[in-house]
């Protein structure tokens, strides 16, 4: 499996609208955050989790050619916003996107995204085929996925795991229960917002102490604002088993 993250940045992206500090004013590519998404290769099928509002621009920059489903983990709009761009595909591989969510979060997308399920279609919008997922292992076009339960402050939220692989983002508790299905995973990406507590979001102790309990070969700290600092001043601090993620980096799993 090829992983690739489409982005690593906070709702407000990096740089942030309007600010001045040292990592939105930074050169260094790895302080540019587009909004929070990854993509997945495995064998054949190409899978990714969240469409945020950068979706576009992601996978015209990663050259990402065909999409066979799209993941949700939860509905916040950072997650959702870019569904439209979907479209896309409908027309170059004329067939229905699988979406992946949910109850309540592919309700919020019938919601928000009305146009798409209306009863008469207005001609060239997305094309979805809804499934809904629970606490317990499904497939994606072919591929295991076991959801990780994880609350967003007090927002219920998926992370994923397929393979080796886990994926958790927008988290700040997880419990014991779940923690056993993550144990065991090659590579783990997990959430660290920025140094100081914060409500809903582990910070990057929180999350370093976290890792460093579950132990993987490798991880990675998605999520970022600029709040924590600059890419070359803060990834020398961590554990060597424990990275940056970037925008653009592949990893392999």
């Amino acid at each position: 499996m090829k992983v690739t993250f489409l982005g690593t940045g906070t709702s407000q992206g990096v740089p942030v609208i309007g600010c001045n500090c040292e990592v939105c004013r930074s050169v260094d590519y790895r302080d540019k955050r587009l909004r929070v998404s990854v993509h997945l290769q495995v064998d054949d099928k190409s899978i990714i989790i969240d469409a945020g509002p950068d979706f576009r621009q992601q996978v015209l920059r990663e050259r990402i050619k065909k999409l066979d489903a799209l993941v949700f983990t939860h509905e916040h709009k950072d997650h959702t916003a870019g569904l439209d761009d979907i479209r896309a595909y409908n027309f170059s591989q004329n067939k229905d996107i699988p979406l992946f969510g949910e109850p309540r979060v592919l309700e919020q997308l019938q919601r928000e995204f009305a146009y798409i399920f209306a009863d008469y279609k207005y001609p060239g919008i997305p094309q979805v085929e809804l499934h809904s997922v629970y606490n317990e292992s499904f497939e994606v076009v072919g591929v295991p996925f076991i959801p990780i339960r994880v609350l967003h402050y007090k927002l219920p939220v998926f992370g994923y795991r397929i393979g080796d692989f886990t994926y958790i983002t927008d988290a700040n508790q997880i419990s014991q229960e779940e923690k056993e299905k993550i144990k065991g995973s090659k590579v783990i990406v997990l959430n660290a917002l920025r140094k100081e507590p914060h409500i809903s979001h582990f910070s990057l102790q929180e999350a370093v102490d976290l890792l460093e309990e579950l132990q993987p070969e490798k991880a990675y700290l998605t999520h970022i604002s600029h709040l924590l600092g600059q890419h070359r001043e803060v990834e020398p601090q961590l554990p060597d088993f424990i990275r940056l993620a970037y925008d653009g980096l592949q990893v392999e799993v």
